[in-house]
């Protein structure tokens, strides 16, 4: 039980050292989910925005730029956290494979990057929810940073199957940043009209944006838009595992067949009988080709 404990502690410490490194994503932590959030927030106009629960059908009539900041925190969220992990998944790719050659167990490789990105959205989760505070009081802000919580759980899950399947960064950093502008867009009244619609509710942050909405400005439960961001993660999580292991797959050729099956090696050394010999050394003595030399008597 040490020794697995011992493997996760060294791989954990490896994944959060690889995360502190990225000073670009510890840059956008700091200063992008403040800048944006504040520019959300000062630039739209607070004029009354409707907005449906679909749970209980309730209609909540919300400040536009208040509304605003809180999708483009989720937006924030997002995007941090999946492209902390498919940075992390991407640059230590080849470095993971090695382990898993070597002998290290992928279970431990693969908890271990669960376990920064459980630590990472939390953080950046709770920051974010911190920055809204001064703008507005949210009545649940645990439940607020939980919703925040779960959906950057789910693109760092996101983030590490774009970091195992795409071969070029440009092509995985492109569709992190796509796959977060869609969701968030399609969800806000204010880019949206169709913002209820049913093709909505199946983008992954519907649940999320559902639950900190709810969590923002009401009382009612948020148990179903939870349980419908827990389904997006943990179909994204299995995804990554899936993509993780056959990252690290051994991609080296079989091994032969053993040495004793082998057919017997060709005799190169067989002398040429004196029938085929030219005629100018036919008379010559047979040379020797094989064995020790004679040692000297003398």
């Amino acid at each position: 039980m040490n020794r697995h404990l011992a493997l996760l502690a060294t791989a954990t410490r490896y994944n959060l050292v690889e995360h502190v490194r990225n000073r670009f994503a510890m840059l956008l932590v700091v200063l992008y989910i403040p800048t944006w959030i504040t520019l959300c927030y000062l630039n739209i106009p607070d004029e009354p925005m409707p907005y449906r629960l679909r749970d209980t059908g309730r209609v909540l009539s919300l400040p536009g730029n208040e509304l605003t900041q809180l999708s483009g925190a989720i937006n924030a969220v997002t995007l941090i956290t999946g492209f902390m992990m498919f940075a992390a998944t991407f640059a230590g790719g080849r470095f993971d494979r090695r382990l898993a050659m070597a002998g290290y167990p992928r279970t431990h490789l693969a908890v271990a990057k669960i376990i920064s990105l459980t630590l990472a959205s939390a953080t950046v989760a709770a920051y974010a929810t911190a920055v809204m505070w001064p703008a507005w009081h949210a009545r649940r802000p645990v439940l607020l940073a939980t919703a925040l919580f779960g959906d950057a759980m789910t693109y760092g899950t996101l983030g590490v199957i774009f970091g195992s399947v795409f071969r070029r960064e440009v092509e995985g950093m492109f569709a992190m940043l796509m796959t977060s502008v869609i969701d968030i867009a399609l969800q806000s009244p204010l880019a949206n009209s169709g913002v209820d619609s049913t093709f909505v509710r199946f983008l992954p942050s519907w649940g999320a944006m559902q639950a900190a909405v709810a969590a923002g400005y009401s009382d009612d439960s948020v148990f179903v838009y939870g349980t419908v961001q827990l389904a997006w993660f943990t179909t994204t999580a299995v995804l990554a595992l899936l993509a993780f292991h056959h990252r690290t797959r051994n991609a080296l050729p079989k091994a032969g067949p053993p040495l004793t099956d082998l057919p017997p090696p060709i005799n190169t050394r067989t002398t040429c009988p004196p029938s085929l010999r030219h005629p100018a050394i036919r008379g010559l003595p047979e040379p020797r080709l094989t064995g020790a030399p004679e040692a000297d008597d003398g």
